[in-house]
């Protein structure tokens, strides 16, 4: 842990700070597809991810779900923290976009952390506003965006997150992540096809646009 801790974390925090995660922090890998946290979980642990990405995703009172925004390498999840300290329940479920490995800290680590270690301070508010950033990206897409604009930023942004520009996915999951119907999306995608964006391949899509 102690070098990935350097490699990824080393620029941001102190010394002592990386110490003291070294000695708390909880190695955790999960694969691709695996849920990490669901809506209504109580928080104990609070995520920082060392490789791989994870969606967080919303909930309607239907069981619909909406993709919020992606955490990779190097981030935590600030609606996470909010939870933690709040000692609230869960609003969103968060699964693995790929393999990922993290360190989970325990909550009653982080009111110390806060008042003891400015870089922390910080990285959490920093968290936050990006968070409220992506949030409100978010709110624009589904507001003036085309279902068409929506559905080749989604794809674009998920290749971001994996560093590939295939990307290995179904009509289905796509639908699932943008709130709407394969058959929307089946639909679209061979319209951007058509229009030399992407490339169509068994749960594959290449993106030409990126």
């Amino acid at each position: 842990m102690k070098d990935q801790l350097e490699l990824f974390y080393g620029y941001l925090f102190e010394p002592e700070l990386l110490l003291e995660i070294e000695r708390v922090g909880i190695l955790k890998e999960i694969k691709q597809g695996e849920q990490l946290l669901e809506i209504g979980d109580t928080m104990s642990v609070m995520p920082l991810l060392l490789d791989g990405a994870i969606k967080i995703l919303r909930e309607d009172e239907k069981g619909d779900e909406l993709l919020l925004y992606f955490i990779e390498q190097g981030d935590t999840c600030a609606m996470t923290f909010s939870c933690c300290i709040g000692n609230k329940k869960s609003e969103i479920r968060a699964i693995a976009e790929t393999d990922t490995n993290l360190i989970l800290i325990p909550i009653q680590y982080l009111d110390s952390w806060m008042a003891n270690y400015k870089s922390w301070q910080k990285f959490v508010l920093e968290s936050y506003h990006t968070r409220v950033v992506e949030l409100l990206e978010t709110v624009d897409t589904l507001a003036f965006m085309r279902m068409d604009e929506r559905l080749l930023k989604h794809l674009q942004d998920k290749a971001k997150v994996i560093h590939n520009d295939v990307i290995q996915t179904t009509h289905q999951d796509i639908a699932y992540d943008l709130h709407t119907s394969r058959v929307v999306i089946s639909r679209l995608l061979k319209k951007l096809e058509q229009e030399g964006k992407i490339r169509l391949q068994r749960n594959q899509i290449k993106l030409i646009a990126l």
